[in-house]
Formats: structure tokens, C-alpha cells, sequence
């Protein structure tokens, strides 16, 4: 930008009026814009009586600057003089021509001098210039005038000052104030002028630069200074336009008033600086736009930038973990799931829409004429390249899963095909094939089998292989190779069996006893629900007693059918277990930190996310990242399972921290379930159950993993895992064993000490508890000693707790009760007798030399037994450890001397004596054994044992008894829940013939004349109230009280633990 600037000529003057003001002033010289004929301007050197006094400089300063105002036309014709001394003297008259003679700075057209008034001064003035004319030494004319008339015969009246006898108006101070305004609006013009072009070469010589940040700098520190620019402008122009206005300012007051020459050409020149200044406005404006336009540009550029090296990087992320999703899964609902994963991860992924929308942006930028298309049309094309190939390898996993999940579909057909063909095989009645028509039957239902196979049975490998050909992986090739070699030995079981059928079916043969139920009392899929356990019980019985003429490899082959579908079920649910936790963690937790959703949660759900979900979260990441995929790695060989269990114990125990803050969620979610937030996450996630189901969750699968356990370990007897799923399903037990525990625990008030110093918990559960204490000789019985407390008993490994058990109300976890605490016995101060005369669920704790004496009454002898067996190891524990410690002190009395028998026996006396509190540790003097600790009741107790069931018995305590063999009166009517059941109505007479598996009886109704299976805890509710029932005496009371002193065998509880 390099405008012209005219009022560059200021540069010649070496003077402003701004600079020479006081002189000025003095106003002994003036233009007063006054012209000759000949456009000569006039300078006029008015009356001065102290021109002598004015100095040589301030003489020069001012002739200088009058002689450089008016233009260089004018002043090339000359300038006119008019010295005024009528007042004056010829002396005066002389050192002004003198003066002007010697230092005028201008060419000179002509000198007016008005000589002295005064007679003599005239007479002089006219002798003296005639004599003295020639010092004056001037080029032009110097006339001397008499009057004022004479002069307007050389300059017209209208060029003259009213003193000079003229019409012109001049007023010296204004003259002072206009020059020195357009001399300083020059100045700035030439300064805006001067700074915009600086600025303007800054701007054009600035390199673009790399960055966002720096780029957004730039584009703001050149904005402000362009603003800086055009404000000085603005003042600039409006100080012009004042200038102008006030050059004006006569014409404006007096329409007819007549500029001089001098106010014109003022008025000419503010006008040309103010076009001028118009002129490098435009022209910095137009630049800026440039400039300015080229900076957006960059910045634009440097966004596009940024964002295509983003969103390049996701599309690689995005490529690598397509790459990942390169299995086909090892079954159908593995399939399912990689291909659910990455429809979500795909329906999540929003880089290919930005990939495209940043590729139009590109494509606008280059239509908008950007200066960088050559760098942004090769971006453009390679961003819609890559989204377009990445959106590809979407669809190409997709289909590459579809046809996998197909592939995994028919391998799961024909799996299923061929287990259905050996349990066909398995379930065929030997003795009715045996007959002709009964070989015939059988061989006609092989036949129609066979002929409906379709689309079950797999073809040739070859065509397999082709087919497949782009899913199969050396896993998947195995497993179809393992599914067909499995079908072609089951069609070689089926050749084999047709085979002997034909034979049958020609000739009789020998009839064979049965062995097996009807075969269509089975079901086909063992593990479809859990009401169907007796079912699988029974299919289970039946392939292991099946026809003794199949091989053993037959047998074992229908093991590993029942091991495959508790594997499947179990990876099944697990897969769909993860499933859920991530959906309520998403739905719901995730939801909870969403500031969209924060007004829908309600003031007691606020920062209350760990309080309703526990520690879901970390389940969740233990079963998504570990145990499923751990899991998996035992599809192949299900019977060695429980090696996964025993390694993940540790792990699982993360479900007891859950559990015990199930109460306050529970709590929680019951206060606010009607809240907007839970309908509103609900709707989202389209669940049909609320949130409180899902939170169940968790206990469920932890219940459900002993289920299956026991199913694998049914099937496993004699495997090599046998042993491994045994001591899973004992530790998982034990888990939730801890965990039901702990809850009763917890719910514990009253007791002042700390419940961890006394051990571990061991045991708890609910008696009925009789007291009685003696002083001296006399005993003090309960008042009230044959209605008993109920109290519920907390066997630790330090001490044994008496709470009284209080229900609460509310509905849930609400519902959960709580335990007052009563009384504390130290187990180290305990003795216990094994049996109470008059009832078998009795035992006795006492203390204090039996001074007092704690009768509990267990709801059965089982849990009798259970009881008694873990205080005696407890107290067997304490006593062998006191033991030691005594066998220890003595040692390090006696380092030599007697014989270590006697020395331990005498030790052992003195432990008693001193320390033990045990009252059962005296049997050590004539030799402890384990049957030392339990001791029958003393006929003096007789009295304080009453018979008497609980008035607060439970009746599922009836569970307990043992039926036997015999006649029965049905009390109610029961229908029967499976084909093999039995139906019966009240007041018929039945008969218990056996007993079999899983807790049934083989019972023939009398009155009907019909066999079926009856479950043990159906029968003792529908007999219980008859009086033939001969069956309902416990097995541990019909053995004499007086024979329990030995030590009995340990049980181990097989209800599963309440949570």
C-alpha cells in the first residue's frame, strides 16, 4: 500500500506558525490575502512604531514564513509590499526599506510605501529617497504615496484591509488559529499516512504461521492494531471536517460574503488532505480485507488441520480395533456376542460422520477459493477413502460373523442332532425290543429319525470347507471336524442298532428284565430349568443304566452330552450376566453423572452412587476381563471346571462386600423408585423390570453357581476333575455360608466389645434355649422353664453369643431382622453334654462346674449333630494348644531328666490346675480322647429336659424327620408336576414302596391302583397328620440316648446358604 501524498511540499518549509507564534503576534508584517492585477499576493507592513526594535531573527522568521504560505503560482509572479509610515518618521521609513532590501526571502513585483504625513517628514522623505535610492538596492520599483487614494490607483479597494481604506475583513488572530490547525492537520495526515504504510509492509512481510494458537494471536494482535489505525483515521478526518467547517464558517454565516485569495486557497487545501485521507482509508481498508481474509484462511486451514490429524489417528484406532474383532467365536452365543459388541462398538464410533462432514468442509474451503487448495483437496480425498474402507471393514465383519454364526448355528444343530440320536439310542426299552413288534417299533422310530434329519445333519467336509471358507480358523475347523466325526460314529450306533433290531424283528428272543422308566418321561434338555432337577436325575440313572450291551465308550459319551449342556448353561448365563451388569451400569450409574439427567435425580439419590450399586463395578470388570474369559478355556474339557473356581476364590469373595450393602441399596432404591430419573433410564434401556430386579442380580449368580457345580460334579464321577469340582462347590458354599453369616452379624445391637476379637464366625442359627443355675447345692430354675427363650446362638472361635432375634417391618431387606444382644459364654470356661435325656435335638453348654446350665433345643438332630461337632473342635483345638504351650514351658524347665510321658503327664496336671478353665480338660490324668468331651445327662437333670416341641417351632423343621417303608392315610390332595408323578386325594390309602434318587419315593396309590414318584418333602405333608404314619420318628431318636457318648461322624449342611 503506497498512497500519494501532495502535501508533501511541507517538507521545503523549514517554519510552522506553530513555531513562530509569538512573533506572529507582534503583527509588524501580515498577508492579508489581498491580490494584485496580476494575482501578486500583498503583504502589508502595517503601523509599527517599534519596528526598530524587532531583531534580525524574528524579522526572518516571519518574512520566511509569510513568503512560503501562499502557493508556488502566486508566489512565482511576485509578491507586493504595502508599508504603511504616515505615522512614522523617514528614519523608519528608511531601516524598513533597508530591511527589506537586505533579507527578503521572496521575489519582489513592486513596494508601496505610504510615506509620512507630517510636512517636514514628507519634504524629507521626498529629498532623502532621492538621494539615498540607490541603498536600497532593490530590483523593483519603490513608488513613495502621499494618500490612501493614490494607493487604490495600484491594488483595488477590495484587495485592501479596511485600514488601508479597502473592504476586506481580516482578522489576525483567526488568520494565526487557521494556519496553525492546517499546518497540524497536515502534519497528522502525513503521520497517519506514514504509519499505515509501516503497518501495511509489517502486515504483507508477516509469516503465516504453523499453529492454531499462534495463528488466533496473530489474527487478534493485527486486528487490534488495524482498529488502533482506523481510530486515529477517524480522529483525523474528524478534525479535518472541523477545520473545514471552521474555514467555512463566514460563507456559512453570510451566504454573499467573498473569500479572499488566501481563504480559498485554505480552504483548498484542507479539502485535498481531506481527500487524501479518504483515499488511504480506502486503500488500507482494501488491503485489510485482503490480509484479513488470508489470516481466516490460515486459521481455517490450521483447523482443518488439527482436526484431520485427529480424526486420522481415530480412524486408525478405529481400523486396529476392528482388527481385533477377528474371532468367530467358539458357539453361537459366543458369535452373538462378538457381533453384538461390534454392532454397539459401530453404532458408538460417530469418527466416520466426522470423517465425511470434515471432508465437505474441506470441499468448501476449496470452493470459497482458499489459497492452501493444493493442501486441502489431497486430505479431503484421502479422509473420505479411509471412512469409506473403514465403513467397508464394518460390513465385511459383520458379514464375516453372520456367516460364522450361521457355520456355528448348523454346527449346534448337529450337535444337538447327534446328542438327541444317542439319547434316543439310550432310552430305547430293552425289553420291549425284544419282542417282534417291539423291534419293529424301535426300528421304525430310528428309521423316521433318520429321515427327518435335514438340515441337522452336516454334509460332506468338502463342501463345508468351500462354503465356509472365509470364517474358518484352524479352532473352527477342529470343532466342525470334531461335530462330523461325532455324527458319523452316532450313524454308526444307528447302523449298528438298526442292524440288531432287523435281527430281532425275525427271529423271538429271550426276554430281558427292564431296567429303565419309560423313555418319555424325559426331557431332551437336561438343564432347561432348575424345577426340572429330578428330571435330569433321572436321565442321568438312565443313560448310566441303559442297555448293558453298549459299550463303555457309549456311556461315556452320554456323560459328556449332560457335561456339554451344564458348560453351555453355564457360559450361557455368564455371557448374558455380563450383559446386564455393563447395561445397568450404563443405563443407571453412567446416567447419574450426566449433568443432562441431574434434575431428574431426587435430593436423597444425590452422591449416592455407591450406596445403591455397591461394588458392582468391580464385579462387572472381574467377570467381563477375567472369570468369562477364563471360563471359556474349559469348553472343550467342561469336567475340569472347577480348577477355574479354585483359582478365582479369592476373587468371587468380592460378593461379600455386595451383600452386606444390599440392605442400605435396597433402602435406598425403595425411598426413590418413583423417581423420574429410574422411569426415565428405564424407558431408555426399554426394560420391562425395574432397576431393583437387576440389582439382584448379583446374588442370584452367586447362588447359581453352586446349582451348577453340582450338576457338572453329577456328571463327572470318576473324571479327572472330579475332585477340583468337589472342592469348588464346598468353597463356594463356604462363600456363601461366610456371606449369610456376616449378614446376621451385622444386624447385631447391644454388645459394647468388638465383635472381630472373637474370632471367626463359625456358625448361627436360632433355638430354643432353657436356663438353670445353682448356688451351693440348691438349684434355682427358670421361673418360667417349660416355655422356652428363643434365642439366637453365635458360635465364634473365642466365644459363644445369646441374642434375642427381633423382626422388623417393612417389606425386603427392610424386612431383614435384627438381634438384641443377651449374654457372652467364653469358650475357653465351656463345657458341653451331647445329648439331654428326653429329646435328641437337645445338648447342654454349662460353665462353672455346671453351675449354669444352657439347655438348647435345635430345630433337628441334624443341625444338633453339626452344632455339637463344631464346639467340639473348637474346645479339641484349645485344649491340644495349651498343650503345646505347657509341653514347651516344661521342656524348658526339664532340659534333661525324667522320661517325656511322665514329664507330660504331670504337666498336663498342672496346666489344669493353673490355667485351664476347660471343665473337660481333667480327662487328660487318665488319658484325653475325643469322647471325653460329650457326657449323657444326670438323672437329676431329668426335670429340666423337657420333651416339649418350642412354641415357636418352625414347620419346615418337619423336613428333618425320615420316612420309611409302609401304609399311609393321604391327608390332602396333590397333583402330580411331571409325567412320572404320582396324583393323589385326600383320604386315599397309599403305599411306600422304595426310596430313590434325589429325595423321591416309589409310591402305589391302593385306592387307584397306580405307581408314580412322590417327593420325600411332598409325601411328609400330605401324611403328617396320619395316624398310621409310622415313618416320622427321626432316624438319630430311634437310637438310645444312652449310646451317644461316641464321637459322631461331622455333617455338612446341603440346603444352600440363605442370602
Amino acid at each position: 500500500m503506497r498512497p500519494r501524498y501532495e502535501i508533501m511540499q511541507l517538507d521545503s518549509s523549514p517554519l510552522c506558525a506553530a513555531d513562530i507564534t509569538p512573533d506572529l503576534k507582534k503583527q509588524f508584517a501580515f498577508l492579508s490575502g489581498g491580490r494584485g492585477d496580476n494575482g501578486s499576493p500583498i503583504i502589508v507592513f502595517p503601523e509599527f512604531p517599534a519596528f526598530g526594535e524587532i531583531t534580525d531573527r524574528e524579522f526572518q522568521n516571519v518574512l520566511t514564513y509569510l513568503t512560503s504560505v501562499p502557493s508556488l503560482s502566486s508566489t512565482g509572479v511576485g509578491f507586493i509590499l504595502v508599508i504603511d509610515r504616515r505615522q512614522d518618521r523617514w528614519a523608519a521609513v528608511k531601516g524598513t526599506l533597508l530591511r527589506i532590501a537586505g533579507s527578503f526571502p521572496g521575489n519582489l513585483q513592486l513596494v508601496l510605501v505610504l510615506r509620512p504625513t507630517t510636512l517636514l517628514q514628507r519634504t524629507l522623505s521626498d529629498i532623502l529617497f532621492k538621494f539615498n535610492k540607490d541603498e536600497f538596492k532593490m530590483k523593483v520599483p519603490v513608488i513613495m504615496l502621499s494618500s490612501i487614494t493614490e494607493l487604490h490607483s495600484y491594488i483595488d479597494r477590495t484587495q485592501l484591509t479596511q485600514e488601508l481604506g479597502g473592504t476586506q475583513e481580516y482578522c489576525h488572530e483567526k488568520w494565526i488559529s487557521h494556519r496553525t490547525a492546517i499546518e497540524g492537520f497536515a502534519l497528522m495526515v502525513k503521520k497517519t499516512a506514514q504509519t499505515l504504510q509501516s503497518f501495511g509492509t509489517e502486515l504483507a512481510e508477516t509469516e503465516l504461521p504453523n499453529e492454531i494458537q499462534a495463528t488466533t494471536i496473530l489474527l487478534s494482535s493485527h486486528t487490534n492494531k488495524k482498529d488502533k489505525m482506523k481510530e486515529d483515521l477517524l480522529l483525523a478526518l474528524g478534525q479535518g471536517s472541523r477545520l473545514l467547517e471552521s474555514i467555512n464558517e463566514p460563507v456559512t454565516r453570510d451566504p454573499d460574503h467573498n473569500m479572499n485569495q488566501d481563504e480559498m486557497e485554505n480552504l483548498a487545501t484542507v479539502q485535498r488532505l481531506l481527500s487524501q485521507l479518504d483515499e488511504t482509508e480506502r486503500a488500507f481498508d482494501e488491503f485489510w480485507v485482503r490480509h484479513q481474509s488470508k489470516l481466516e484462511q490460515c486459521l481455517q486451514l490450521r483447523h482443518f488441520e488439527h482436526n484431520y490429524r485427529e480424526v486420522r489417528a481415530l480412524l486408525d484406532q478405529v481400523s486396529e480395533k476392528l482388527a481385533t474383532f477377528s474371532e468367530v467365536g467358539i458357539s453361537p452365543a459366543h458369535a452373538d456376542h462378538i457381533f453384538c459388541e461390534l454392532t454397539s462398538y459401530e453404532e458408538r464410533v460417530c469418527v466416520l460422520d466426522r470423517a465425511l462432514a470434515l471432508s465437505r468442509e474441506g470441499d468448501e474451503l476449496i470452493q470459497n477459493s482458499h489459497y492452501a487448495e493444493d493442501s486441502i483437496q489431497p486430505k479431503c480425498i484421502e479422509l473420505r477413502t479411509t471412512s469409506n474402507n473403514v465403513s467397508g471393514n464394518f460390513s465385511t465383519r459383520k458379514d464375516h460373523l453372520l456367516k460364522a454364526m450361521e457355520l456355528h448355528h448348523c454346527l449346534e444343530m448337529a450337535s444337538k442332532w447327534v446328542d438327541d440320536g444317542i439319547y434316543l439310542l439310550a432310552s430305547q426299552p430293552v425289553d420291549k425290543c425284544q419282542s417282534h413288534e417291539g423291534a419293529e417299533l424301535a426300528l421304525q422310530e430310528l428309521e423316521r429319525y433318520l429321515d427327518n434329519a435335514g438340515q441337522n445333519q452336516l454334509t460332506e467336509l468338502s463342501i463345508i470347507w468351500k462354503e465356509y471358507e472365509t470364517v474358518l480358523n484352524q479352532q473352527l475347523r477342529d470343532q466342525v471336524e470334531k461335530v462330523f466325526q461325532k455324527q458319523v460314529s452316532m450313524q454308526e450306533m444307528f447302523d449298528k442298532r438298526r442292524v440288531s433290531l432287523k435281527k430281532l424283528a425275525a427271529k423271538q428272543t429271550r426276554p430281558v428284565q427292564p431296567v429303565a422308566p419309560r423313555p418319555e418321561a424325559f426331557i431332551k434338555s437336561p438343564l432347561s430349568s432348575p424345577g426340572q432337577s429330578a428330571h435330569r436325575h433321572t436321565m442321568y440313572s438312565l443313560l448310566c443304566r441303559t442297555n448293558r450291551h453298549a459299550s463303555l465308550t457309549e456311556e461315556e459319551e452320554n456323560l459328556a452330552v449332560l457335561r456339554r449342556h451344564v458348560m453351555n448353561e453355564l457360559l450361557e448365563t455368564e455371557r448374558a450376566y455380563v450383559e446386564e451388569l455393563l447395561c445397568v451400569l450404563q443405563g443407571y450409574a453412567s446416567e447419574m453423572d450426566n449433568p443432562a439427567m441431574c434434575h431428574l435425580i431426587p435430593a436423597p439419590l444425590q452422591n449416592k452412587k455407591d450406596v445403591l450399586f455397591g461394588n458392582m463395578l468391580e464385579i462387572y470388570h472381574f467377570h467381563k476381563r477375567t472369570f468369562l474369559r477364563e471360563l471359556e478355556q474349559y469348553t472343550d474339557c467342561p469336567e475340569l471346571v472347577g480348577r477355574c473356581f479354585l483359582e478365582r476364590m479369592t476373587d468371587l469373595q468380592i460378593y461379600e462386600k455386595y451383600c452386606h450393602n444390599k440392605p442400605r441399596s435396597e433402602s435406598l432404591w425403595r425411598q426413590c423408585s418413583d423417581c423420574a430419573f429410574f422411569q426415565e433410564c428405564q424407558k431408555k434401556l426399554e426394560h420391562k423390570l425395574g432397576l431393583d430386579s437387576y440389582l439382584l442380580k448379583p446374588v442370584q449368580r452367586i447362588t447359581k453357581y453352586q446349582l451348577l457345580l453340582k450338576e457338572m460334579l453329577k456328571y463327572s464321577k470318576g473324571c479327572e476333575g472330579a475332585d477340583d469340582l468337589q472342592e469348588a462347590l464346598t468353597s463356594i458354599l463356604g462363600i456363601l455360608k461366610a456371606v449369610n453369616d456376616s449378614m446376621h452379624l451385622i444386624a447385631i445391637t447391644g454388645y459394647e466389645g468388638n465383635l472381630s476379637e472373637l474370632g471367626k464366625l463359625l456358625m448361627q442359627g436360632s433355638f430354643s434355649v432353657w436356663t438353670e443355675h445353682k448356688k451351693g447345692h440348691a438349684k434355682v430354675k427358670d421361673l418360667a422353664r417349660f416355655k422356652p427363650m428363643q434365642r439366637h446362638l453365635f458360635l465364634h472361635e473365642k466365644a459363644l453369643l445369646f441374642c434375642k432375634r427381633r423382626e422388623e417391618n417393612g417389606e425386603g431387606y427392610e424386612k431383614a431382622p435384627s438381634y438384641s444382644f443377651k449374654q457372652s459364654l467364653s469358650m475357653n470356661a465351656v463345657g458341653i453334654t451331647e445329648n439331654a435325656k428326653g429329646d435328641n435335638k437337645k445338648f447342654e453348654i454349662w460353665c462353672n462346674s455346671r453351675e449354669e446350665v444352657y439347655i438348647v433345643q435345635a430345630p433337628s438332630a441334624e443341625v444338633k449333630t453339626t452344632w455339637v461337632n463344631e464346639i467340639r473342635k473348637v474346645l479339641t483345638t484349645q485344649l491340644e494348644a495349651c498343650r503345646e504351650s505347657f509341653l514347651c514351658f516344661f521342656l524348658s524347665l526339664f532340659p534333661t531328666g525324667r522320661s517325656h510321658c511322665r514329664s507330660c503327664a504331670c504337666l498336663t496336671a498342672a496346666e489344669v490346675k493353673c490355667c485351664s478353665k476347660l471343665t473337660l480338660v481333667f480327662f487328660f490324668l487318665s488319658g484325653w480322647n475325643k469322647a471325653s468331651l460329650s457326657m449323657d445327662a444326670s438323672e437329676e437333670h431329668d426335670g429340666y429336659s423337657s420333651a416339649e416341641d418350642p412354641l415357636n417351632s418352625d414347620p419346615e423343621d418337619d423336613n428333618s424327620k425320615k420316612l420309611s417303608a409302609g401304609k399311609y392315610t393321604v391327608m390332602a390332595d396333590y397333583e402330580r408336576g411331571g409325567p412320572q408323578e404320582l396324583s393323589v386325594k385326600s383320604g386315599d390309602m397309599v403305599q411306600l414302596v422304595r426310596e430313590g434318587d434325589d429325595r423321591q419315593w416309589f409310591v402305589r396309590n391302593l385306592s387307584t391302583s397306580k405307581e408314580g414318584w412322590i417327593t420325600a418333602a411332598s409325601l411328609i405333608t400330605l401324611i403328617a397328620k396320619s395316624k398310621s404314619c409310622q415313618s416320622l420318628t427321626s432316624s438319630v431318636a430311634a437310637r438310645p440316648a444312652q449310646t451317644s457318648t461316641s464321637n459322631p461322624e461331622v455333617l455338612s449342611t446341603s440346603s444352600t446358604p440363605e442370602l
